[in-house]
């Protein structure tokens, strides 16, 4: 698989894989040896760049990580976060203090069986602790030879000119995807000028580019339960997007998925979007969407006729978009 570069000389393949869904999210935990056994096959199929953090699980998705990709060490990159309070099990709050920053790094790399956290993002931004002092703190950690990379996640344009200010910032974390692309006005623009890379998390909409339709039902306990995007009716509408990609993915002898991804990467060559998946056939159908080169005309097609399709349902609740800290 080819590469590209996030930031500052982060070199990572063009498609990552998200490790979340695996324990946490999506209502059900995956046996761990067949996750164990799937990231195994997507090292094996190129895939260098490996995305978990602190609060999936808590703390069990960073362990499944490093366990499985101990055979891997330096070979490899993954990126973790930090940014909340976790009390009896649970996120309790933002917390970017520098003493939890240091503090979530020292545990994350014991579970994740390493000496240096590749990729450190802050996870959400934390109103009460100054950018500015999240930053330094990083920086300190990337001194210390602790942290190779900083990052951000889910910030707004001042936030990041802001951090990038005081520790260059490698890649920000982001929803991005056909189908979320209010990050396109003023935050792409702005990691572009900064020279800061993009890793899109759900490029494929929370698999709603992929195959979900009006009849599918989720697991108790899976977000998408609580997303005003995948209500039945949400997604009866939504469903024109979906019958655009199908339209593109029978022209180009793919699936929706590929294109979705596919599309994704067109838009700029520092953008690395990172789809999760439990199951082993999806991780290489998504890993096969680097091969798939839409034209400039076919890009403008997608433009123009998405253009006209008005997705229906926030991507979260007004709540959850609140403590983005866009």
């Amino acid at each position: 698989m080819q590469t590209r570069i996030l930031g500052n000389q982060l070199e990572v393949s063009a498609i990552g894989l998200g490790c979340m869904g695996m324990n946490f999210g999506y209502g059900t935990v995956a046996d761990e040896a067949e996750m164990i056994k799937l990231i195994h096959a997507a090292v094996e199929h190129g895939i260098t760049f490996f995305d978990t953090a602190e609060v999936y699980g808590p703390f069990t998705n960073e362990v499944l990580v490093g366990k499985a990709l101990q055979p891997y060490k330096g070979k490899v990159v993954i990126a973790t976060k930090f940014g909340f309070n976790i009390v009896d099990g649970k996120m309790a709050g933002v917390n970017s203090r520098p003493e939890n920053i240091r503090k979530v790094a020292e545990e994350s790399m014991k579970r994740l069986q390493v000496d240096v956290l590749d990729l450190f993002y802050q996870h959400r931004v934390d109103p009460n602790v100054p950018i500015e002092d999240v930053a330094g703190t990083v920086g300190d950690l990337i001194r210390e030879g602790k942290v190779r990379h900083f990052g951000l996640s889910e910030a707004g344009a001042s936030t990041i000119r802001r951090a990038h200010a005081i520790q260059p910032v490698s890649a920000l974390q982001s929803e991005y995807s056909l189908w979320t692309r209010q990050h396109e006005k003023e935050i792409i623009p702005t990691i572009e000028a900064l020279g800061i890379g993009l890793v899109a998390y759900s490029p494929l909409g929370k698999g709603f580019l992929a195959k979900i339709d009006e009849n599918t039902t989720f697991a108790a306990g899976d977000i998408r339960n609580n997303l005003p995007r995948y209500t039945e009716d949400a997604r009866i509408a939504n469903k024109a997007l979906l019958d655009l990609i199908q339209s593109f993915a029978e022209r180009k002898q793919a699936t929706p998925a590929q294109i979705a991804l596919a599309w994704v990467l067109a838009q700029k060559p520092w953008i690395v979007p990172i789809p999760g998946t439990t199951k082993m056939h999806r991780m290489l159908e998504n890993t096969g969407a680097a091969s798939i080169q839409l034209t400039k005309q076919e890009l403008e097609e997608i433009e123009q006729a998405s253009a006209h399709i008005k997705v229906q349902g926030t991507r979260y609740t007004e709540a959850m978009e609140r403590a983005t800290g866009l």
